[in-house]
């Protein structure tokens, strides 16, 4: 038998532990997860400071103590909405269900027809990739917000540096 396979898709910048916390809700219900990094294409920019592969970095060394078995997967952007889930779908290995609560994303899987399902939300004020982000640039706490996997990740790639330049 084929094993459940779910997929899950937000921009990471950067994976924090609100991400992590989902990751763990949705592995109850998954044998196996699709993380699609979104907006692949974009980096060095205040909104997208990290590259694709950084944040793949990000994801996979915080979920290696997990017994998931996941793919972590680039997906750039698209600017044709009509096609974006087949865009997707060839990018990423099959999968039976999207996790999401972007209302756009929610309507073009479930067009599709690909289950989706909405997701809880964990301290959605502090656990927002923009108020971190903000936090680097102003030299606020933000490491108590992200896997301790991703800060050495920021640390080795010196992010908050690039994120002061960039501003």
């Amino acid at each position: 038998m084929a094993p459940f396979r779910g997929c899950l898709i937000g921009r990471f910048q950067p994976f924090h532990s609100g991400h992590r916390r989902l990751v763990e809700r949705i592995a109850a219900d998954v044998d196996e997860l699709v993380v699609g990094i979104g907006s692949a294409d974009a980096s060095h920019t205040r909104r997208n400071p990290f590259t694709a592969g950084e944040r793949v970095m990000m994801v996979r060394k915080t979920l290696e103590p997990y017994d998931l078995t996941d793919y972590v997967v680039p997906i750039e952007d698209m600017d044709r909405n009509s096609v974006w889930v087949s865009h997707v779908q060839s990018m990423a290995p099959e999968f039976d269900v999207a996790y999401s609560n972007n209302p756009l994303v929610v309507r073009l899987f479930s067009e599709s027809g690909i289950e989706v399902k909405q997701t809880e939300m964990f301290d959605r004020e502090a656990l927002k990739g923009s108020e971190i982000r903000d936090q680097m640039v102003t030299g606020g706490d933000w490491r108590q917000h992200v896997p301790e996997p991703v800060q050495s990740v920021i640390d080795e790639i010196d992010g908050v540096a690039r994120l002061r330049e960039i501003e």
